[in-house]
């Protein structure tokens, strides 16, 4: 995660091996080593390949010094495509490493190319750095956190939390996230309003596609939409709470006096004048009864996922055919 880089000293006349299934994660720890030998040597020439297009003669001239620097760093990515006397020369290097080169090893982390790791981590010059596997709620949460604290930022338990929510589960967004928002409020602690201030409509946005598609009677487009936001991290309770502002939208749309201004509708409805047209045409397959059974299928699952009684995914999924059922096709 996010901190500071390795010195020159600790990289140079060593192998540093990264492993680990986050590729973000990884190609960060690459970027540190190279930055590292950049700032101790301008001059230093720096060389990647993928292990599978990777041979001795190759690697032999990677590795050697040029005219202009004898400073070195070798990146090899994809470790596990190497060919076997590819790897049996980089773990024979690791024995006897060059005072002048930093060799940087990138695994992905699958059983693929296990056996190089294995001889590898046997040889003293070789410092192996594991990129931990961000996957549960908790890990990105934590990831999050992680960030704010290595940039010096103080932020509570809630905004990174939120910040999961809007932004979603990429790595890369997220910690471009957590550094604008440190850098906009370095001297106090960042809470959900400074995280919804920056991003908070993205997660709604994605919650009212969802509902929009499934007032609209859309299912396949409202499911659609659904499993991207709850992949992306979108909260469960954003969803619902989407669903019951359509649902309001619809119930006074129909009660609303006909012949109003399009400003004077959007101030009775509650919403803003470009949601107008939404909610008439949802509305034009929708009576009052189906709308208060829409009203009460919202309350149900809302209740069934703050009282975590089902699995959240499919109350919504439940939500959606629901909602869309109870429309009728004109």
């Amino acid at each position: 995660m996010a901190g500071h880089g390795p010195s020159a000293a600790q990289v140079l006349g060593r192998v540093t091996l990264v492993t680990g299934k986050e590729e973000y994660l990884s190609a960060r720890t690459v970027a540190s080593v190279r930055q590292a030998i950049r700032a101790h040597d301008a001059e230093a020439e720096v060389a990647d390949s993928p292990g599978g297009a990777l041979t001795l003669a190759t690697l032999d001239d990677m590795s050697s010094p040029s005219l202009f620097s004898s400073t070195r760093c070798v990146i090899v990515t994809a470790l596990e495509d190497a060919a076997d006397d590819v790897a049996d020369a980089l773990v024979d290097y690791a024995a006897a490493p060059s005072d002048d080169v930093a060799l940087v090893l990138v695994h992905s982390g699958g059983a693929k190319g296990s056996g190089v790791l294995t001889r590898l981590r046997k040889q003293a010059a070789v410092t192996e750095v594991k990129s931990p596997e961000v996957k549960y709620a908790r890990d990105f949460v934590a990831f999050v956190s992680a960030e704010f604290a290595a940039r010096g930022a103080r932020s509570t338990a809630e905004a990174a939390d939120f910040l999961v929510q809007a932004v979603g589960q990429d790595l890369r967004s997220l910690s471009a996230a957590t550094s604008q928002l440190g850098n906009d409020f370095p001297d106090q602690q960042i809470g959900v309003e400074e995280v919804k201030r920056y991003f908070g409509g993205r997660a709604e946005a994605k919650s009212f596609a969802v509902a929009d598609h499934a007032f609209g009677g859309r299912a396949a487009p409202a499911l659609e939409e659904l499993r991207w936001a709850l992949e992306g991290g979108t909260a469960t309770v954003l969803v619902t709470s989407a669903f019951a502002a359509g649902a309001r939208g619809i119930a006074r749309y129909l009660g609303a006096s006909r012949g109003l201004r399009e400003a004077d509708l959007a101030r009775e409805l509650g919403v803003p004048p470009w949601k107008v047209k939404t909610i008439r045409d949802q509305s034009r397959g929708w009576t009052d009864e189906g709308i208060g059974a829409a009203v009460r299928a919202v309350a149900s699952a809302d209740a069934d996922i703050k009282g975590a009684a089902h699995d959240a995914a499919y109350t919504l999924e439940r939500l959606v055919l629901t909602v869309t059922g109870l429309r009728s096709p004109r």
